[in-house]
């Protein structure tokens, strides 16, 4: 090289895609909301998969297309409902050699989406699988709650059946570590003032929301105050809820009052839920007659009509 003349950069081919399909079945993750956090990794596998298995069909197409790649897989469906019966063919096809890319909606396949039967029958069948790691709803949210990271637990999806929730009522007002949760915007109030009651107005959480995009936010402060300012905003968007351990709050709250019960009900009602039945799943919950959960919160509706 002559003096004076600018070196050249050494990286300005394509990347090495030998390698990429070394293993037949890749899970990758999605972005959770911004398209920024979508990886080169992501892009390749889109451009070269021979078959998609997505949660939502439309919604591969959809990110396929926001990311300008162009691809020529065959896109099918793998979800809650198929997922048992379509595992067996996605592993059949790896088998002979078939470049299957797994992807769910948002984030990490298998983890509170579809994919989890698909790895146990592919480990099952002796067929490969791999992972394009990318972002997460749950360390994104864990890491800007403020509480402890150090240990940590995730417990999936709020249950919607009473028996289902109060096990993990009782298992979090004993959990130590942070646990990180997912819950719909549409339960979100109801779920908090029933965790208020159950672990202590002051139990340490943050509830993050839209994570990733422009209008994310993350609420920090007690569950009592969170239960209010949920209640208040009618919050939307997606909803991740971190709290703190046990310790760190002293023990669960006392037992809920027919009123607080009545207060819940309501709020799921106001969601979209039959009052008889909100009434009987929390009664289940709490070990509280489901009549005079029904009768507290027709009294709590009438006195809120007549005022």
């Amino acid at each position: 090289m002559e003096s004076g003349e600018a070196e050249q950069p050494q990286h300005t081919q394509e990347p090495d895609d030998s390698g990429l399909w070394d293993t037949p079945i890749v899970l990758a993750a999605t972005p959770i909301g911004n398209l920024g956090d979508a990886t080169d990794r992501l892009k390749r596998l889109l451009g070269t998969a021979e078959v998609i298995a997505a949660e939502d069909t439309r919604t591969a197409r959809h990110l396929a297309r926001a990311l300008q790649v162009r691809f020529h897989a065959r896109v099918v469906s793998l979800h809650e409902h198929n997922e048992a019966a379509r595992s067996e063919e996605l592993v059949e096809q790896a088998r002979q050699g078939t470049r299957i890319l797994v992807v769910s909606d948002a984030g990490m396949p298998s983890v509170s989406d579809p994919g989890f039967r698909l790895v146990e029958t592919a480990i099952a069948a002796g067929v490969g699988v791999t992972v394009a790691p990318g972002a997460s709803a749950v360390t994104t949210a864990l890491a800007l709650s403020g509480l402890p990271t150090d240990r940590f637990t995730f417990a999936g999806f709020v249950p919607r059946k009473a028996g289902e929730r109060k096990k993990l009522l009782d298992r979090l007002a004993a959990e130590e570590w942070t646990t990180v949760l997912f819950e719909s915007p549409h339960r979100i109030a109801a779920t908090l003032r029933e965790f208020a009651a159950a672990l202590g107005e002051d139990r340490p959480a943050a509830l993050a929301r839209e994570l990733t995009k422009r209008y994310e936010e993350v609420l920090r402060g007690g569950l009592g105050e969170l239960a209010g300012v949920a209640a208040e905003r009618h919050l939307r968007g997606e909803m991740v809820l971190v709290l703190g351990g046990g310790s760190t709050a002293g023990t669960g709250g006392e037992p809920m009052s027919l009123q607080e019960l009545a207060d819940v009900v309501l709020h799921r009602v106001a969601e979209g839920a039959k009052l008889k039945t909100a009434a009987k799943e929390l009664g289940a919950a709490h070990a509280v007659p489901a009549s005079k959960i029904y009768d507290a919160a027709l009294a709590r509706r009438r006195a809120e009509e007549s005022s």
